[in-house]
């Protein structure tokens, strides 16, 4: 990478929490052909030539591991250029000098926070007779104080409006590792919507409030007529208390606050080196009476391409659908977080592995997942354990846990069931394998997990008295979890041509030991996995023995992030999927309806966030914008819509339509954009039957009423009789 003869450049002296701008000032005296820019930094940036902003990138270079990879980008700038120009580069602290995470104190995470900010850049500029041109950063640049005042991750942005900056000094280079630059690897983080405020009004508290009417990642832009020095001041909620009034105690540490201060006149301003989770603000200070038409809420994620959609006869069903896609682009900023508004905002890798294959369903990740696994693999322990979050910023006190570790070998396997790509089994075999070796040198019993740091079922409905564990043993699901990642990689090797004859005896006897250990399952979670990693001896009685607890708890799930994303899959493949829609369409607590009962427009943490007196669940850990129980939609996809496909025939190459249809909600339609073309199907309860309608680009088995035969690719409509 040629960026890489130029040279890293920081500010002669600390600026505190003041974001420095740096500056090149250059002539370009011939008519350009061709400028590109190639630049990153140690924090977020926005680089603006002669004013203009350059690209679209929203907190770029976006968040990776960076003591091992930093990308960097690289801008068409042609049509910026003029005869004198004036580049322009803020750096904000972002993620990578931020307090994260922000509820736990540590050396690491105060080393973080001191770090320096730092500056690389490349233009370069070929004529249109041939010459050529370059400017890199070097120490005839220069750096001034910005008007950001203040901006990180989980407190917000001050900005002064009424700042142009002067005073102009030398930079310093800065000794900065080179080494760690790669391309840009991941999908560009973009503004993807604009949501105008629905309303303003007045709490019983005489508080003033916006309302966007949805639940976003991203700010607020507004537009406002002042004067200078007048003061703007704002914070973010996402829920309204029982009497109506703003509410963000559930943020703990992040005070998600924007200060703004007016220059004279009429002006548009929303902050650039920060975002928010959000769907209410509350003007704390306003130069006039604000209204509605003055604020706009600006959607930012990662710019996904949309491939999954569902639709139903039932409104309720179709809010949640929406949930579950708002908490997936509001989730997915660059890295799959777990909530995008508290002092967290992570790369949990188990709501990674638990939302997965829905997230690929309903968008295209399979760039985004790369990337994320790319550095999964740079922050796993020489050990091979595998850390709570990647990029991996929580203290290393060895506290990897089965079902967040194993996104290791879970996430990478279905980027390939998905898309068909072998790629990324490649890329992440060496990871994959060593998490697995992991757990076979840390375990205390041999064939099982044992002895360990586990979060169990976490936020398990049949957890006892203050546990967020849930009741199933943490051993058992250790253990499941363990013969499924085992059995991946056997797969994943496999395919890649080698020798896995040794893990397939360690399979072997991890399934062994655990039918000796386990020879009872106590709990709904305990049921489930082992139904679906195949782990009991008798699936189907298991499956029976899972849905009579079900009925005994009120045809109530139990389970928590372990076995939720599961339990409607095992319920249905085994003759009970009118269980299955039970649970689903239930819309009192717990029931993935009851939060849409409520108002919610994303997938909530927890199923009781709201209760049904109005009190909150608890503000410590209680996000509105939490996709893990978003999982549910792959089961709509699969079971009730019917769409599916063998393991063998990864990216739908071939597809299995085995609908499962409920007429309580009429008609259900799901759509996929695949890698083999678009395959679509609905069907719709009558009085008389079911009529099927079938779209396929691909060979298709077809299951309906006990029957199964094939058909090619094309159109079809199929009818079953209400009489059989």
């Amino acid at each position: 990478m040629e960026i890489k003869n130029s040279r890293w450049i920081t500010v002669s002296k600390d600026t505190g929490d003041i974001a420095p701008i740096f500056r090149r000032v250059f002539a370009a005296e011939k008519a350009v052909e061709k400028a590109e820019l190639t630049i990153t930094a140690l924090g977020v940036y926005e680089a603006e030539l002669n004013g203009r902003r350059v690209g679209d990138f929203v907190l770029a270079p976006g968040w990776t591991s960076y003591q091992h990879r930093l990308q960097v980008q690289t801008y068409d700038v042609t049509d910026l250029l003029q005869a004198e120009n004036d580049l322009r580069v803020t750096v904000g602290r972002g993620w990578f000098r931020s307090p994260m995470p922000g509820w736990i104190d540590g050396e690491d995470k105060r080393r973080r926070y001191g770090q320096p900010c730092g500056l690389i850049a490349r233009l370069a500029i070929r004529f249109s007779d041939g010459s050529e041109e370059t400017i890199q950063t070097e120490q005839d640049w220069q750096w001034a104080e910005s008007p950001v005042r203040f901006s990180e991750i989980y407190n917000g942005e001050r900005y002064d409006a009424r700042i142009e900056p002067d005073a102009w000094q030398p930079v310093k280079p800065l000794d900065w590792p080179k080494d760690i630059l790669i391309p840009q690897e991941g999908e560009i983080v973009r503004e993807t919507e604009r949501v105008a405020a629905r309303r303003i009004f007045r709490t019983p508290l005489g508080e003033t409030v916006v309302d966007f009417g949805q639940e976003v990642t991203g700010y607020v832009e507004f537009t406002v007529q002042a004067k200078a020095g007048d003061q703007i001041q704002f914070t973010h909620g996402e829920v309204l208390d029982a009497d109506g009034n703003f509410y963000n105690a559930n943020y703990r540490g992040a005070k998600a606050l924007v200060e703004y201060t007016c220059r004279e006149g009429a002006q548009t301003w929303h902050p650039r080196l920060t975002f928010f989770g959000f769907r209410y603000i509350k003007p704390i200070s306003w130069p006039v009476e604000p209204h509605a038409d003055q604020f706009t809420a600006v959607a930012v994620h990662s710019d996904l391409k949309r491939t999954g959609w569902l639709k139903s006869g039932n409104a309720e069903l179709n809010q949640l659908f929406s949930n579950v896609v708002w908490g997936q682009r509001s989730n997915f900023l660059d890295v799959p977080t777990d909530c995008p508004q508290r002092d967290e905002r992570l790369g949990w890798t188990g709501d990674a592995q638990a939302f997965i294959k829905t997230a690929s369903y309903f968008f295209d990740v399979e760039k985004f997942f790369k990337k994320w696994l790319h550095d999964m693999a740079a922050d796993q322990y020489e050990s091979g354990e595998v850390g709570q979050v990647i990029p991996d910023v929580m203290p290393k006190d060895g506290s990897g846990s089965a079902a967040w570790g194993d996104a290791a070998t879970i996430c990478p396997w279905q980027v390939y069931q998905t898309y068909g790509n072998k790629a990324v089994l490649n890329d992440q075999f060496d990871s994959m394998k060593k998490w697995v070796d992991y757990i076979t040198a840390a375990t205390t019993m041999k064939d099982l997990w044992t002895g360990h740091f586990h979060f169990g079922d976490w936020l398990g409905l049949d957890a006892p008295s203050g546990s967020y564990k849930g009741s199933s043993r943490e051993d058992f699901i250790a253990t499941a979890f363990y013969a499924h990642s085992t059995e991946l990689v056997v797969k994943a090797g496999k395919l890649l041509e080698k020798d896995m004859a040794e893990y397939e005896t360690l399979h072997d006897r991890i399934v062994a030991a655990f039918r000796r250990t386990f020879p009872e399952y106590k709990t709904q979670t305990e049921h489930v996995l082992a139904v679906h990693f195949n782990l009991c001896e008798d699936r189907q009685k298991t499956a029976d023995a899972l849905a009579e607890m079900v009925k005994a708890d009120g045809t109530q799930l139990r389970t928590g992030f372990v076995g939720t994303p599961y339990l409607l899959h095992v319920l249905s493949e085994y003759g009970h999927a009118e269980l299955a829609w039970d649970l689903l369409l239930r819309r009192e607590y717990p029931g993935w309806l009851y939060p849409v009962t409520k108002g919610a427009t994303t997938v909530w943490e927890h199923w009781d966030g709201i209760k049904e007196d109005g009190a909150f669940w608890s503000p410590d850990m209680n996000s509105y914008n939490h996709y893990a129980y978003g999982a549910v939609a792959d089961w709509v996809f699969e079971q009730a819509a019917g769409l599916g496909h063998a393991e063998d025939k990864p990216g739908f190459s071939e597809l299995i339509y085995a609908p499962h249809p409920d007429p309580r909600i009429g008609w259900l339609q799901a759509k996929l954009d695949t890698r083999r073309g678009t395959v679509s199907a609905l069907w719709v309860c009558g009085a008389d039957g079911v009529r099927y309608e079938l779209q396929t680009p691909v060979r298709t088995s077809v299951f309906l009423d006990g029957k199964a035969w094939s058909v090619e690719p094309g159109r079809y409509t199929f009818w079953t009789s209400s009489e059989q």
